[in-house]
């Protein structure tokens, strides 16, 4: 039996080859980065002791750069297991939950039909390409040219012009023998009931060709010369190659832009032709865009095909935000562990295509960095606008989150939604945040402190620790800083202090290089309240927030008293970086430094995790070398963490940070 080549298209596109192969290798977990759908494992064709081979998902192929082998889905079962390529193909449709179409002469009739409709499309493609260089074009040329719009970037997505006449096409293909039936099939003439001779669909129109996943013409978008034209922009008619809501325009560009060592990390989809077309111009070669509606169920599905976490970008007015919201309840029943989505928001009035024209991608790099997740545009969504002064609006915010996250089909992303909500809900409805008499305020020094709990940056009045100065007698001064005797033995640990009140005192250090920054994971549940909270505050503010307006932001939330216990903790152990009396410079240097003792940890407990993993594995299977190895890669990992532990308690009794103890003024 013979397939067409869009039943296997479809089905290599609804499996990912990761899943073929991963039946029959173990994936290097040092090499494969499954967020890329980035795959490597030791060479199933040949013995080999080191990974070199080598799956992308989003390419579908697979390679050894030891032995050569290479292929596609059907091609690693025929090789690797003998099997016939028939049985190649049912396992992997089963695998897609798609039947093996049936013998029938007129599914094969089709099939040679669709062949012939996409050659019309070719020849139609041609043609508007043929007229946009014309004379009739010169205005189409001029409007394109004024967009921006290079020679280069016109020739790449063949783009087109369709005359002011009502036959050109349809002349141009009848000449070429083109039968009408197949003109009428392109969905290329308006034909039908009540219209006595058809004629052409798109007629003084800029025409952009529309690919499918193969890059076969399929459809065309035509947006209007004319101002008064009905419709700015004209699709394509449904047909039996094209069905709108299971296409993206730019797919197949976009997804051989993910792949390979040096690709995009992402796909970005946007709202229109141009701004796909201006971002390409500009490098940012990872953009798609549906095609004149509200993103599709099938849509998003071809997105997570590319990526496991696609960012959409709106326009940041209210049509905006409301295909931003439609997006999320869309997503939301079909999120799976490591499948999700991020929100990026224009700037008001401005699109993709404005932000790249004058300034190039940077301006678009940074609003695509400050993407903001599912997660929290559900959070916005909510609460944005609100006022939750009385327990039955409260109560109405909770039942509503709730409901969205039940929507959630997975179990355990349901889980931890409904845990990121409490979370945000414990910190958003403190009960001091709105009925505490006093606040939260900030010193001329830049200290923090609440108001009417009778204790200053002198201590409390009549504690037998302080002196005349304001330090305990017969302590040393050393001792009274460390977090013992200051009574904050439940604090964070200083290095999380550091990273979260230098962006308090400090917020433009989020914003330079948010990535990193805001991606901390905070082992302290106050501090990830309240870093959950200060992005809220950040992304809706933007770049121009500064450190008056999060503090006060962050006392309307009711973070004051853990911002006081953070500054005290912070001053006990003299790191003026942190304060919001440094230097910007020097508040940089100190948070570098900080940032890289963090991950350092972190890379560290994960390893410890890893080795101890692999350690029981080989104990399990009495692999007396293995064990001896990962023992002696413990032990030296585990020194590592000590040491780097012992580093930090220092700095927190001694108030020393990478050997240096830094103050204003020489303090």
């Amino acid at each position: 039996m013979r397939f067409s080549p869009s039943f296997l298209e479809d089905i290599k596109d609804r499996v990912p080859i990761s899943d073929v192969i991963g039946k029959r290798v173990t994936w290097d977990r040092r090499k494969t980065n499954v967020s890329r759908g980035d795959y490597w494992a030791c060479c199933p064709f040949h013995g080999e002791n080191s990974p070199s081979f080598h799956c992308e998902d989003r390419k579908g192929r697979y390679h050894c750069f030891g032995c050569g082998v290479s292929g596609d889905h059907f091609r690693f079962l025929v090789e690797l297991d003998g099997m016939p390529f028939m049985e190649a193909v049912r396992q992997i449709a089963d695998m897609a939950g798609m039947a093996l179409p049936q013998p029938d002469p007129e599914s094969e009739k089709r099939e040679r039909q669709r062949t012939t409709l996409e050659d019309v499309m070719e020849m139609a493609a041609s043609f508007f390409e043929q007229q946009l260089q014309g004379a009739s074009g010169a205005r189409a040329r001029a409007y394109l040219r004024e967009r921006g719009l290079t020679g280069r970037t016109i020739e790449t997505f063949r783009l087109g012009y369709a005359p002011d006449s009502r036959n050109a096409l349809k002349e141009y293909l009848a000449g070429r023998n083109v039968p009408k039936e197949q003109i009428e099939a392109c969905g290329l003439v308006v034909h039908g009931e009540g219209i006595a001779v058809s004629y052409d669909r798109f007629r003084d129109r800029i025409m952009f060709p529309i690919l499918s996943a193969r890059e076969r013409v399929i459809a065309f978008g035509g947006r209007a010369m004319a101002s008064d034209a009905q419709a700015k922009y004209l699709n394509s008619n449904e047909t039996e190659l094209f069905h709108k809501g299971e296409v993206l325009f730019n797919f197949a560009r976009a997804r051989r832009a993910l792949g390979g060592a040096d690709g995009a990390e992402t796909v970005i989809a946007v709202e229109g032709y141009m701004d796909v077309i201006a971002l390409h111009q500009a490098g940012v070669e990872n953009a798609v865009a549906p095609l004149g509606t509200a993103l599709t169920e099938n849509q998003l599905d071809l997105l997570w095909r590319m990526t496991s976490e696609p960012v959409l970008c709106f326009d940041g007015d209210g049509a905006g935000l409301r295909a931003a919201n439609r997006a999320v309840d869309l997503a939301l029943p079909r999120l799976k562990p490591g499948r999700s989505l991020r929100f990026a928001l224009m700037p008001d009035g401005k699109d993709p295509d404005d932000l790249v024209r004058t300034d190039g991608r940077a301006p678009f790099d940074r609003v695509v960095a400050q993407a903001r997740s599912l997660s929290d545009m559900l959070w916005l969504r909510e609460t944005q606008g609100g006022t939750f002064d009385t327990p039955e609006k409260r109560a109405e915010l909770d039942a509503k989150l709730k409901q969205a996250a039940s929507a959630i089909a997975d179990e355990s992303v349901r889980f931890h939604y409904n845990q990121d909500i409490r979370n945000r809900l414990s910190a958003f409805f403190q009960t001091s945040g709105y009925q505490r008499a006093g606040g939260y305020q900030r010193n001329g020094g830049g200290s923090f402190n609440t108001r009417g709990s009778g204790r200053g940056s002198q201590g409390r009045r009549g504690d037998p620790r302080n002196g005349p100065g304001g330090v305990a007698e017969g302590i040393s001064d050393r001792l009274t800083r460390s977090a013992l005797v200051s009574g904050q033995a439940n604090l964070p640990s200083l290095r999380e202090s550091v990273l979260a009140l230098t962006i308090v005192n400090h917020p433009e250090l989020l914003f330079e290089e948010y990535d990193d920054v805001s991606t901390i994971d905070f082992e302290n549940r106050d501090l990830q309240r309240l870093w959950s909270q200060l992005l809220n505050v950040a992304a809706a503010r933007g770049p121009s927030l500064n450190a008056e307006i999060l503090g006060a932001d962050l006392v309307r939330l009711g973070f004051d008293p853990l911002l006081a216990s953070l500054d005290q903790q912070i001053r006990f152990a003299r790191l003026w970086t942190a304060t919001r009396a440094a230097a910007l410079d020097d508040a940089r240097e100190g948070y570098a430094q900080a940032l890289a003792l963090h991950k350092r940890t972190k890379a560290l407990l994960w390893q410890r995790r890893e080795l101890e993993t692999e350690l029981a594995r080989a104990t399990e299977d009495g692999d007396g070398e293995s064990v001896g190895h990962l023992l002696r890669t413990l032990q030296e990992v585990q020194s590592e963490v000590t040491r780097l532990e012992n580093q930090e308690a220092i700095i927190d009794g001694f108030g020393v940070l990478s050997g240096r103890v830094k103050g204003p003024a020489g303090k």
